[in-house]
């Protein structure tokens, strides 16, 4: 178990080196530009979860501290749990990534930003949601890769 709660975050290793070390590399804007690369986690979670998705519905169906308290002593729980968190934050920082080059945010201001999100996302996401509000008075640059893509967050 701990070989997978070890490999669920170094699949993502890749993904992250990308937006952080070479924002402005075309591949990197099309390979991130792609959902699936969250996926990668999620395999790992699906093989951890399977197993123990009864304890998990439990969870999510009638959720109490106690239960969860008790359930993540469960080490394939934890993994699972430990997986899905990150995977949000790839989608996340995935977002981020895409929306601040959209918005020509410096890759310099953005790289701390980014592996805040890979430490902690919660205090990461708003900072950079004030960030990207002076960018966003401007023009949006939007290239064809990600012209058809909605902006989930307004602005």
């Amino acid at each position: 178990m701990n070989t997978l709660f070890d490999l669920s975050f170094f699949v993502t290793v890749p993904f992250w080196a990308l937006m952080i070390l070479a924002p402005t590399w075309h591949w990197t804007r099309t390979i991130i530009g792609s959902p699936w690369i969250t996926l990668v986690p999620l395999v790992i979670w699906a093989v951890v979860a399977v197993p123990v998705l009864g304890t998990m519905w439990s969870l999510v169906t009638s959720p109490s501290l106690p239960a969860i308290t008790d359930a993540v002593a469960d080490p394939a729980v934890l993994t699972a749990l430990w997986a899905q968190i990150i995977a949000w934050d790839l989608f996340l920082g995935r977002w981020i990534y895409l929306d601040s080059r959209d918005r020509a945010i410096h890759p310099l201001l953005m790289a701390p930003l980014l592996i805040g999100t890979i430490l902690l996302s919660p205090i990461a996401f708003p900072i950079y949601l004030l960030v990207r509000e002076p960018a966003g008075r401007g023009p949006v640059r939007r290239s064809s890769a990600s012209a058809s893509r909605e902006d989930p967050i307004p602005a």
